[in-house]
């Protein structure tokens, strides 16, 4: 099976003015999710109803999101530099934005969620940030990552949602680890003709700018950026019924690497 002819999303040319759905419930219903890509320039104006929870996060630009009885004028200049504004709502619950900047972009996942929660919006000093892997492989691992959304954060969405920053050459993901869950990465680089590349399973799948990875349950997915290109990565994980993202499964051979004290060069 190629897993990066069925799994890999590519998309070279950017995207449209509008909505660009990605990945939606009709062409892959085995994700459980849809993931798509709002492109507006400034005066346009976007309004979601749908009867499926929905988040919103910010990539670029200056924004005003209105929901229920509040509105909140955002603007984001940097996904590598800045943690993102993230607007999180339950079924029906009408969402409008509105673009001041001369172009924006944000991020829209849905999901079926019977549960009615309350509506929540996660400002960048709401995310957890932290830096993984330090003093460990010798910082072969070191990347920024930023969780913006789990069980832990929010009970009753069926979501998990967060951001991963590499430094260039470095790794995430590893040692290897999988999950029953069905997950998403989609990637920016910095310069953009950067890239990176994706172990899924037993089969490499290279990364490039705009690229979405579909990740299906139980597989293993580590990644690295190539030497000289920072890159970006959204991940999204949809919770199973029953069956929350809590942790990684991790692949036993591997787990040595992430001890402190391990030996990671033979003796002369």
């Amino acid at each position: 099976m190629d897993l990066e002819a069925k799994c890999k999303i590519r998309n070279k040319r950017g995207f449209d003015l509008g909505y660009t759905d990605i990945v939606s419930s009709e062409t892959h219903p085995e994700m459980l999710m849809s993931f798509g890509m709002l492109k507006m320039k400034q005066g346009d104006t976007y309004t979601s109803d749908d009867d499926l929870e929905r988040i919103f996060l910010l990539y670029t630009g200056h924004i005003i999101l209105s929901w229920e009885d509040r509105k909140e004028a955002i603007s984001r200049q940097s996904i590598f530099n800045e943690n993102p504004f993230t607007l999180n709502v339950p079924r029906k619950v009408s969402v409008t934005i509105e673009c001041l900047s001369d172009s924006a972009e944000i991020s829209i996942h849905k999901t079926e969620n019977e549960t009615i929660f309350a509506s929540h919006f996660y400002k960048p000093e709401d995310v957890v940030q932290e830096t993984r892997g330090l003093g460990t492989m010798n910082e072969t691992g070191t990347r920024l990552v930023r969780t913006i959304i789990d069980k832990s954060i929010s009970k009753e969405s069926n979501f998990m949602l967060g951001e991963d920053v590499h430094y260039p050459g470095k790794w995430a993901g590893f040692p290897s680890h999988s999950h029953n869950q069905p997950e998403i990465y989609f990637y920016r680089f910095f310069p953009e003709n950067g890239f990176g590349l994706l172990r899924l399973g037993d089969q490499g799948v290279c990364l490039e700018q705009d690229d979405t990875v579909m990740i299906p349950p139980d597989l293993v997915h580590p990644q690295v950026a190539a030497p000289g290109y920072a890159m970006y990565f959204l991940w999204i994980i949809r919770h199973l019924e029953g069956n929350p993202y809590l942790g990684p499964d991790f692949e036993e051979q591997h787990l040595w690497a992430g001890d402190p004290d391990a030996k990671i060069w033979p003796d002369v």
